[in-house]
């Protein structure tokens, strides 16, 4: 019977030892997700009402825009792109101004942000998030007058329709340029409040102007957000293609 015991308290002992466990090997394979795969009945009745009120918020009318809204270039605008600098910065430039005491001087986004067209018709709350459907704030950065120059250099070069607001007037000839910002000659000793996006401002799409500002604003507010705020308090969303650029 002792030995027996002995015997016991051994197993006990050992099977409680502490063992290093290594990993040796990884495995996966791939499910394919598809029609083959049956939904759950208990799943799709929790999710039904979720989506149900998505699909209801997606589809709320917002706006109502009188023709297409599309990034076909015109003398370097489009009308697209054109609506997307000034919503944002009609939205933004009351913020700033609460927020600093000073206001914003023009906007600069870039051609590619322009994620979708709108279509004439009503405008819901979709295409909000259909033309932008990233989290990218709107700041503001406070630029010398090179970087300005570097900034038209960028749009001139680049020779796409990059959003630029009505307050910049930029007529480009053959060799050279010349600028006016918010009614006044391009002064190259002045500094310029520009807004744009964070993504943009961290020298996405090689807009490395708006890298190392002499000041950086952040005004926490969404692109997104600022579009769908403009729809609600417009009746009919209007852009044309006009004398902010010229060749």
């Amino acid at each position: 019977m002792k030995f027996i015991n002995l015997i016991c308290l051994f197993l006990l002992l050992t099977a409680c030892k502490k063992t290093e466990n290594n990993l040796t090997k990884i495995t996966a394979k791939n499910i394919a997700i598809d029609s083959t795969i049956a939904s759950s009945a208990k799943i799709d009745s929790i999710i039904a009402p979720y989506s149900r009120k998505m699909i209801g918020e997606m589809e709320k009318v917002l706006s109502y825009a009188p023709y297409n809204f599309t990034k076909k270039s015109e003398n370097r605008q489009s009308n697209l792109g054109n609506l997307m600098a000034d919503m944002c910065y009609e939205m933004a430039n009351a913020i700033f101004k609460d927020k600093t005491g000073s206001e914003i001087d023009f906007s600069m986004f870039n051609n590619g942000g322009l994620r979708a067209i709108i279509s004439k018709g009503n405008v819901t709350q979709e295409d909000a998030f259909n033309l932008m459907p990233f989290e990218n704030e709107l700041v503001v950065v406070q630029l010398s007058g090179a970087k300005i120059e570097e900034l038209v250099t960028y749009f001139i070069d680049s020779k796409s329709a990059h959003p630029l607001s009505k307050e910049v007037a930029l007529h480009i000839k053959k060799d050279a340029y010349s600028l006016q910002i918010k009614g006044q000659n391009f002064d190259k000793n002045k500094t310029y409040n520009v807004l744009t996006s964070d993504y943009l401002q961290g020298g996405g799409d090689r807009m490395n102007f708006f890298k190392n500002p002499i000041q950086l604003t952040k005004i926490d507010y969404k692109v997104r957000d600022a579009i769908i705020h403009y729809f609600q308090q417009t009746d009919t969303i209007k852009a044309t293609i006009d004398n902010r650029v010229t060749l």
